[in-house]
């Protein structure tokens, strides 16, 4: 999976703090860990995290899980992984850590749970954590309401209506590249690649060159830009430098870049901070026009972080990011007023107000970033708002200085990783965004985007209706289920069938503000219908629909419906039918007396162990044993299509001849399976 090097730069720092408010807790153990904690204060999460999965190994390897300090090194572990963005990994570990302690967990680990569920594209686990997460934290995290209102689910954000299409431009690299921000006829953008000639400086966290502003000439349609080259000579630092927004007449730019000037400056603890820089565009000697003047804000400070600018077009508010006191979550998106002194065109007679939070409306207990301002909105990625996975981008509308509830953009635009930098112009509904999703060419790609306006309502009303079918107790998806639309007298109009993926849609176009029901069916499970009333304007309305099946003994496996029952036991070499095996099958007499319309095939399989014909043989004459048990107990022999043993030749795990395994691994591949036929 791609690690995005905004978790590395832009977000490093203000990582670190928000992370240290919820895994602290952990660092007063005796650590038997100091390398891999060094590393993990360091923000050097990749190296951190090979080093806590040593010590993880070891400690499964001495099966000492009541020891505190594996509660320790699990937590770090997994955010180790997710600081990275890599959420494969960071599920791995966090399920574990979920699986071995809950309920006894800190809250936050549940919200990570969720996300990572996300970042590997599990939304319906993911939302069944986070309602767990906001039952827990109910009014103490701003996050919970996101998460256990009735209005927005995340079935909700998968079926907005997709408004952009994206193109990966050509400048990308297998390096990072983010942060686009227009200036005149150009683009400017933040690249990791290694442009040096002799000595490039690796940034140790992913071993990847710190970060430098680029430019680029804007090709007829803004699709993509070419003649790229260095932004400045004087801006760009041996350190990072990254996002940036220019004054309207484009004479000024704020930029962020690490606390240095001349030499990196830390707080307290050793920290290296973000600040916001300006710099002006004066006249040479030579009549070169050259970045001079920088400068850093008042309101920075070396003890928290600020960056990430963006000016209104007046030129008036200076909006920017920052874990600065008074923050809600781990960033949150502040604003100031740029008050110019006309009379002196020098940057120091530039004064700032103090800074303002946007407040809950826009800012949350999670992160805000990215903040990008236009006449008609505020863009900006967050994590802490109800979306894909990652970072997501919003649209908060702007209406008389006052910003409205934020709205997610939906896919494609958005994905189960990070996307953010977005940018756009209004008037021709074409930006750019950047993302780490793996259809990329790199860790960051840039994305140029045309964002398509929603259709405007028809004169005439008409509705479609689509939606899924889901296991109710398990939440997975169900293909193969018949979806029946009727109107309100009863009258069928159409039938479907659902994907692999659950889902079904009718072709009946159906009136707007109307009364219909919905009705599935599927061999083994209760049938489910749902009346529905269709939206007052055109479009489509999603029903969801929630199976059971007949009976808690029958699951369904890869789509095919079995009986399940306990293990089935036989006695060494023997196929005859022991007691305990007797009273797990006439479970299966009681079900099917129940449904004397079942009919079922026994199958019978046994482990590697013993020749393949010996064992084949066996299995063979434990099925058909089987088969005569029920028979004997009153189920008609034509109920039983087949009773086949198969042998070693349905392995379900690796443990084929010559395999060492363990005889709990063995003991997966015997089993008696009985799958449904008919019901």
């Amino acid at each position: 999976m791609k690690k995005s090097i905004i978790l590395i730069f832009i977000l490093s720092v203000f990582n670190f703090l928000h992370a240290q408010n919820f895994v602290s807790d952990s660092l007063d153990l005796e650590s038997s860990t100091p390398k891999a904690d060094k590393l993990f204060k360091r923000m050097w999460y990749k190296e951190a995290a090979q080093s806590y999965e040593t010590e993880l190994n070891s400690l499964n390897r001495k099966k000492d899980k009541k020891n505190e300090n594996y509660l320790r090194v699990l937590k770090r572990t997994g955010d180790a992984y997710f600081f990275n963005t890599d959420m494969e990994n960071a599920y791995r570990i966090y399920d574990k850590l979920i699986a071995t302690y809950y309920p006894n967990i800190n809250p936050e680990y549940i919200f990570r749970y969720a996300h990572s569920l996300e970042g590997i594209g599990r939304y319906d686990e993911a939302k069944r954590w986070m309602k767990e997460f906001a039952k827990k934290t109910k009014k103490s995290d701003d996050r919970s309401k996101n998460y256990n209102q009735v209005e927005q689910t995340i079935e909700d954000v998968l079926n907005i209506q997709p408004q952009f299409v994206l193109h990966n431009m050509s400048i990308n690299t297998e390096y990072s590249d983010f942060g686009p921000m227009y200036y005149k006829e150009k683009l400017v953008f933040s690249s990791a690649v290694d442009s040096s000639n002799f000595h490039t400086r690796i940034y140790h966290w992913n071993e990847q060159p710190f970060l430098n502003l680029y430019v680029g000439d804007l090709n007829a349609i803004e699709s993509d830009i070419d003649n790229t080259e260095e932004f400045s000579k004087k801006i760009n630092t041996r350190y990072h430098e990254a996002v940036l927004t220019f004054t309207p007449d484009h004479k000024r730019v704020y930029f962020t870049r690490n606390n240095y000037d001349g030499e990196l400056g830390r707080d307290k603890k050793g920290t290296n901070h973000l600040k916001l820089y300006s710099a002006d565009l004066v006249t040479n000697k030579e009549g070169n026009e050259e970045w001079r003047n920088i400068k850093e804000l008042p309101f920075n400070s070396n003890e928290y972080s600020v960056g990430h600018p963006t000016l209104s077009s007046d030129g008036k508010l200076l909006y920017f990011v920052s874990d600065m006191p008074g923050s809600i979550g781990g960033t949150d998106i502040f604003v100031v007023d740029v008050y110019e002194d006309t009379k002196n065109d020098s940057i120091s007679s530039t004064q700032y107000s103090k800074p303002r939070n946007l407040g809950d409306q826009i800012n949350t207990a999670g992160r805000e970033m990215f903040p990008f301002i236009t006449d008609k909105a505020l863009y900006f990625a967050s994590d802490g708002h109800l979306g894909l996975g990652g970072l997501d981008v919003y649209e908060s509308k702007l209406n008389e200085k006052v910003f409205a509830s934020p709205k997610n953009l939906g896919a494609p635009l958005n994905s189960k990783l990070d996307d953010f930098s977005f940018i756009i112009k209004e008037d021709s509904n074409r930006g750019f965004v950047a993302s780490n999703r793996t259809t990329g060419k790199g860790d960051d790609d840039i994305y140029s985007f045309v964002r398509v306006p929603v259709k405007e309502e028809k004169p005439k009303c008409d509705q479609i209706v689509r939606g899924f079918v889901s296991n109710e107790v398990s939440g997975e998806r169900i293909a193969n289920v018949t979806v029946t639309l009727y109107d309100e007298s009863g009258k069928k109009l159409e039938s479907s069938t659902t994907k692999l993926n659950g889902a079904y849609q009718f072709n009946t176009i159906l009136d707007c503000d109307t009364k219909y029901r919905v009705e599935a069916t599927k061999t083994g499970y209760s049938k489910k219908d749902k009346s529905l009333l269709t939206d007052k304007i055109t479009g489509e309305t999603v029903v969801a629909l929630g199976l059971q099946t007949v009976d808690k003994l029958i699951v369904e496996e890869g789509g095919i419906l079995k009986i399940k029952i306990g293990i089935i036991y036989f006695d060494l070499n023997k196929s005859y039918i022991r007691n305990d095996a007797a009273i797990e099958l006439n479970k299966i007499v009681m079900l099917m007396t129940q449904y004397p319309k079942m009919v079922i095939k026994v199958e019978s399989h046994t482990d590697s162990r013993s020749s393949d014909s010996y064992n084949l043989n066996l299995s063979d004459r434990r099925a058909k044993s089987t088969k005569e048990y029920l028979i004997s107990q009153g189920i008609a022999s034509d109920r039983i299509e087949s009773a086949i043993g198969y042998g070693e030749s349905k392995l379900i795990n690796k443990c084929s001849n010559g395999v060492q395994c363990s005889e709990a691994e063995h003991q997966l591949n015997r089993r008696s399976e009985f799958i449904i036929l008919k019901m």
